[in-house]
């Protein structure tokens, strides 16, 4: 292509003698006595029209437990249905549309559409629908009646399902040096959720979800040759169809979700001065919820202000001070300034209500971080990189009012090898801070001794290494491995240790001009101690908790069957769960049962299909997913099998789910 294109220079300059006395570009020159038919790109394709391509499903599901919709996109039972597609068009004015739809008609879809003209103005509509399982057919003896939680001998069976729908409109408008946006979206949740309350004993019930959120995004934009800026609103505000739950002989023992809102207003930035950017946001908000509060007496709070100002701010700056020496560092600024109302409240004790009242603590957080980072290239192939990161924390009403944490961080790429690449990163962390002031305000129900995981002392050390090789044209393999330590070693009663290591490796094969195939395998392995009291002074109990997970896939594409008509394919997806937890001391009984099980998990995932193309518009597609899936919870326990202690049932899961789907594919062109 570029020798032709000389050719066509070379001729051009011949012809026009004035286009070469005044400006040798090829644009002014004189073309009228050329044939540029014989200069035309044989690759290039207008893209002008209607081109894409839409999909229709249709097939059948076998389901017995509706947890299997999470992977095959519904939990419906029997005939299913779906639309697919990605349909664009564009015309010689900029004009330009495009529809996206994905399995619309299932439980978990969507679709989007956008019109405009290209670098003027674009209107979005979006839709969403997302839905999450967690068990059917659940059996609970409450009934919820318009906020009434009726005890009944007939069963209510519901099931344990979340489902969200979104829909959104967007419009921008710019030109040039500005650009403008303003986006609207809205989402409803309904559905059930597991949860519990105390009246007096424990139950176990289906809370009713019903809820609305909505969202109004608006912002403008100011560019220039080397900076722009933005200065956005964000609105969010939730209401809560659910009201405050009672029961027939005790009001309000249950309390929903207050309505709330939430508001930002954001200014960002970014200059660039020669090899130096710098870039910079301020946003400042504003949290609200002024719905009644419950007392435990059972009378409303009906005054409650709930306020929290938020202050958030952040500059970075990198800086190319050489082709070898690249230099950066950022701060960050966040700041929760709890205004909220404070009130006395009636207290509970280890013995009963005791009658006192305390004020309720509204808690300060700033969070104030700072990083500085350097990269060298040591020689072609070798770059080192370093930084130290530091954070800062200040609570108050806490039981430790101020933690720092310094971390110490350094990767080595390596791309000198040939068919090699290594990445080499180590990193050193530690926490520290204030004294501990354990007081009334603070922690009045909690040992003396204990420190919470995320205010304690702590020292991390943690390595990881990527390595990716290419030993032969068709094959790469990727393969990384890490590990990481956290010693508490200051803690008495609390998480004393905690290690996290694994593995992955990654296969990509490419055998023929038709056969492709890929593999991958994991493993990560969670171990952690912890101690505790049952006295409120010294440790009397241990326990060991040791998690696993794994997980192996492969698949395959051939192609070029029957003519280059049929492709077949498939995929294979195995996945382990595996938590083991080892108690010792007090909390083991004399017949050496131990207080908390163990979580057992599996999953087997096969998914083959055959592609064939009727035409060069039209093509079939058979599939067939197979879901096996199994899991066992010790803390699971059946219905009134603990006395004074009512459940909504053990839910774990053992099931197999099959799905075959037929679509027919139709190409626009």
């Amino acid at each position: 292509m570029r020798f032709k294109l000389n050719i066509i220079t070379v001729s051009l300059l011949a012809v026009s003698s004035s286009a070469m006395a005044t400006n040798f570009g090829v644009g002014n020159a004189n073309t009228d006595s050329l044939n540029m038919d014989k200069y035309q790109c044989k690759r290039c394709v207008s893209t002008n029209g209607y081109n894409g391509e839409v999909t229709v499903s249709t097939g059948y599901n076998s389901v017995d437990d509706i947890h299997a919709g999470n992977a095959l996109g519904t939990a419906e039972d029997g005939v299913i249905a779906a639309v697919s597609g990605d349909i664009r068009y564009q015309n010689e004015t900029g004009y330009q549309a495009q529809i996206q739809a994905h399995q619309l008609g299932m439980d978990n879809g969507f679709a989007n559409l956008k019109v405009g003209k290209s670098g003027l103005y674009e209107l979005e509509l979006d839709y969403q629908s997302l839905k999450s399982y967690q068990a059917g057919d659940v059996q609970s003896q409450l009934w919820h009646n318009n906020g009434m939680l009726t005890p009944s001998p007939y069963t209510n069976e519901l099931d344990l399902a979340l489902k969200r729908e979104k829909s959104a409109i967007g419009f921008s408008y710019g030109e040039g040096i500005y650009n403008t946006f303003i986006r609207y979206s809205q989402e409803d949740k309904t559905g059930h959720q597991s949860t519990s309350l105390v009246a007096p004993s424990p139950v176990n019930f289906g809370l009713p979800v019903d809820a609305r959120t909505k969202q109004l995004d608006v912002g403008a934009s100011l560019a220039g040759d080397n900076w722009i800026t933005e200065l956005s609103y964000f609105g969010s505000y939730y209401s809560n169809n659910i009201t405050d739950l009672s029961l027939p002989h005790m009001n309000d023992v249950y309390s929903a979700t207050p309505d709330n809102e939430a508001h930002q207003v954001s200014l960002s930035g970014q200059y660039q001065l020669n090899r130096t950017v710098m870039s910079g946001r301020l946003v400042t908000g504003r949290m609200i919820q002024d719905d009644a509060l419950i007392q435990m007496s059972g009378n409303p709070l009906q005054s409650w202000d709930g306020q929290i100002d938020t202050l958030d701010g952040r500059f970075a700056v990198t800086s190319m001070l050489s082709n070898r020496l690249r230099l950066g560092g950022s701060v960050d600024h966040s700041k929760r300034d709890n205004q909220s109302s404070v009130w006395e409240f009636a207290q509970y004790s280890y013995n009963g209500l005791s009658g006192t009242f305390k004020q309720n603590v509204p808690q300060d957080i700033e969070r104030n971080t700072y990083k500085v980072n350097a990269s060298y290239r040591i020689a072609s192939g070798y770059r080192l990189q370093a930084g130290y990161d530091r954070k800062e924390v200040d609570r108050t009403y806490s039981e430790r009012e101020q933690t720092n944490e310094d971390s110490l961080w350094a990767k080595l790429n390596v791309r000198a090898f040939d068919k090699f690449n290594v990445n080499l990163k180590a990193s050193h962390g530690n926490r520290g801070g204030s004294d501990y002031e354990v007081n009334q305000v603070t922690s009045s129900e909690d040992n003396a001794l204990m420190r919470k995981y995320y205010l304690a002392d702590r020292k991390r050390n943690a390595f990881e290494l990527k390595v990716n090789h290419t030993p032969l044209s068709w094959m790469s393999i990727d393969v990384t491995g890490r590990y990481a330590k956290d010693d508490y070693d200051a803690t008495e009663i609390g998480l004393t240790e905690s290690e996290d290591f694994g593995y992955d490796v990654n296969l990509s094969l490419q055998m023929s001009k038709h056969l492709s195939a890929y593999g991958f395998a994991g493993q990560q392995w969670i171990n952690s101690a912890q101690a505790g009291s049952q006295s409120f002074s010294s440790p009397d109990w241990n326990a060991d908790i040791e998690d696993e997970f794994i997980n192996i896939g492969a698949g395959f594409s051939y192609g070029g069957l029957m003519q280059d008509k049929l492709t077949l394919g498939g995929d294979y997806l195995f996945s382990n769960s595996i938590s083991d937890t080892s108690v010792g001391g007090t909390l083991v009984t004399t017949n050496g049962s131990q207080p908390y099980g163990d979580y057992f998990s599996y999953n087997h995932s096969v998914r083959m299909y055959a592609d064939y193309a009727l035409s060069k518009q039209m093509a079939l597609k058979l599939s067939y997913q197979y879901e096996r899936y199994y899991d066992t919870d010790a803390a699971q326990v059946a219905t009134n099998t603990v006395p004074g202690l009512t459940t909504l049932g053990e839910l774990n899961h053992d099931y197999n789910a099959h799905q075959v789907m037929l679509s027919f594919s139709y190409l626009l062109r």
